[in-house]
């Protein structure tokens, strides 16, 4: 199993940048793996929302539907959503955590992503690009939660 844990500090409100990240198209936006994200059922954001995204690795084109699992608040305003993708090769569970603090938060991206079947034995591998993988959307997500575009966009 790969998995891929960042934390990045935002200086815009907790609650602009949870609904700007809980629509899981948005994805398309900071992540530069994804080639596409879209919403193709549900209510954006919420539990039961499907995106379909298609992730680009090596030249190749993966495509992946999400589906929104879980949302939860915390009594200290903490937010998270979690998302679930399987197909036959792999399943990714992600968490993206919003933890309000000061006038901004702390954001959290957590990605697991196990390969499955006979694909199982290359996880070793899988780990080292997807630790590639992961440093670029960290910086793209830390880019985009500081945007001021996040709070007119969740608005």
């Amino acid at each position: 199993m790969a998995r891929y844990c960042a934390t990045v500090d935002s200086s815009q409100p907790a609650d602009a940048v949870f609904r700007y990240l809980k629509d899981f198209a948005t994805i398309a936006e900071w992540d530069p793996g994804v080639a596409e994200a879209r919403l193709v059922a549900g209510a954006p954001g919420e539990v039961g929302a499907r995106y379909l995204v298609n992730t680009v690795l090596f030249g190749r084109t993966t495509p992946l539907e999400y589906e929104i699992v879980v949302t939860a608040a915390a009594p200290d305003g903490t937010r998270r959503v979690d998302l679930r993708a399987e197909n036959s090769d792999l399943i990714s569970y992600d968490v993206i955590t919003v933890r309000p603090q000061g006038d901004g938060c702390e954001v959290t991206y957590d990605a697991d992503l196990a390969l499955k079947g006979l694909r199982r034995p290359f996880d070793p591998a899988l780990r080292v690009v997807f630790a590639v993988i992961g440093r670029r959307a960290e910086r793209g997500l830390a880019q985009a939660v500081n945007s001021p575009l996040v709070r007119r966009r969740a608005a």
